[in-house]
């Protein structure tokens, strides 16, 4: 068994997350763990999905992925990226994706993968599946929100025990909190692909090829 790499946001950028992988040195005898969000917006979804799986990686369900599923169940409308997405997966891909858990423990080293967060105080089983999916802070009312502003990022008030591991805030950007770990840093909006090697906690980033998707306003609760 070998060392544990954890990977942010990838939203379809292919050719980043291999040279992510390659730069970090990511052999066959390590873990490969994603935040979720490996689809959308971004080139290659399905090249994603593909080297994922055939790597067996593990990986927490990110909004974007739960929204092409909803999309493949008839509960949405796909469009845009998303649509693109959906035609180009292939069965196994689907099959993935779909057995994908909200979050994910790392026992070994003491440590949660969440996409979204997690409530300050909550049990993990008490979650709210829409927390996991997209919280990014608390508000001023001590209420949970997908908003960037308006409150405080909500893994500054995570106190443990275990490390929180997320993704989800591009606009924010690279969090590096007492008990929490923000890895999304934009690729797909050209800015960078992160990853963390748990142990030595060693942060290793390639730049975006290109801006592939418009950052757009982080939506209201």
């Amino acid at each position: 068994m070998g060392d544990v790499f954890v990977v942010g946001d990838v939203h379809g950028c292919l050719g980043e997350l291999e040279a992510l992988l390659k730069k970090a040195g990511v052999g066959k005898q390590d873990a490969l763990v994603f935040v979720g969000d490996l689809v959308a917006k971004g080139p290659d979804s399905q090249g994603v999905v593909q080297l994922a799986r055939e790597r067996g990686a593990r990986a927490v369900l990110g909004n974007h992925d739960a929204h092409l599923l909803d999309g493949r169940a008839g509960k949405k409308k796909l469009k845009g990226t998303h649509a693109r997405a959906a035609d180009e997966l292939g069965r196994k891909d689907w099959a993935w994706l779909e057995a994908l858990p909200l979050w994910l423990a790392l026992p070994e080293w003491s440590a949660l993968v969440v996409h979204g967060g997690l409530l300050p105080g909550v049990r993990l089983r008490e979650q709210p599946r829409w927390v996991l999916l997209n919280l990014r802070s608390i508000d001023a009312k001590g209420e949970p929100s997908a908003r960037v502003d308006g409150g405080v990022p909500w893994a500054s008030l995570w106190k443990g025990p275990r490390r929180a591991l997320f993704g989800h805030d591009a606009l924010t950007g690279l969090q590096r909190w007492p008990h929490a770990l923000g890895l999304d840093t934009g690729c797909v909006y050209g800015k960078r692909l992160t990853g963390v090697w748990l142990g030595e906690d060693e942060l290793v980033w390639v730049k975006a090829r290109r801006v592939y998707s418009a950052p757009g306003k982080a939506p209201a609760h």
